[in-house]
């Protein structure tokens, strides 16, 4: 059992012995880069912090049910077609709470004083509802975010080009209060 004098001559036996076997780099402590194992959790949740995303989808559910839901009221001129389309498709988005009503005189639901109070953000339709709120409920629109989504009359209730400019142009406005 006699060993090699040198370092070098070690190696060289080595090499012999070893020679159709290719040596591999390791990565910590692996045999071969397994992107699972780099990718960690950790590593996950601190990228979403980073971008400002809540991550796994089971944690904003969680945070979602315990905090108080965001109301938001769709307003349109008849509360037939584009506000109840709002209410209904974000009547079943966890943390959000939804209502629809009309500005017109002969529209379904006529928005009311309580309606306005109810509100954590109000979304109509055209600036012509916008208008109608703030002349009729002066002091109580002051300090409530109003925002006009600028969507014509020209759509049917749940029509899927309403549902998808709705989605658009909602979402920003309902997941950037909180």
């Amino acid at each position: 059992m006699s060993h090699p004098a040198s370092r070098a001559a070690r190696r060289a036996a080595a090499r012999n012995h070893d020679g159709d076997r290719k040596v591999r780099p390791t990565y910590r402590g692996y045999a071969e880069k397994k992107w699972g194992l780099i990718y960690l959790r950790h590593n996950k949740l601190h990228r979403a912090r980073q971008i400002g995303k809540i991550w796994p989808h089971r944690e904003w559910e969680k945070l979602m049910a315990d905090a108080a839901p965001v109301k938001v009221l769709f307003v349109c001129s008849h509360n037939k077609w584009r506000s109840t389309t709002g209410e209904a498709v974000f009547r079943s988005v966890a943390g959000v709470s939804a209502r629809s009503a009309g500005t017109a005189r002969d529209a379904r639901h006529q928005i009311t004083l309580a309606d306005v109070r109810w509100a954590d953000l109000i979304l109509v339709m055209e600036d012509k509802h916008e208008q109608r709120l703030r002349a009729d409920f002066r002091q109580e629109v002051a300090y409530k975010p109003l925002h006009v989504l600028d969507i014509p009359d020209d759509y049917q209730f749940m029509d899927e080009d309403l549902v998808a400019l709705l989605r658009e142009k909602c979402e920003p406005l309902i997941f950037g209060a909180e």
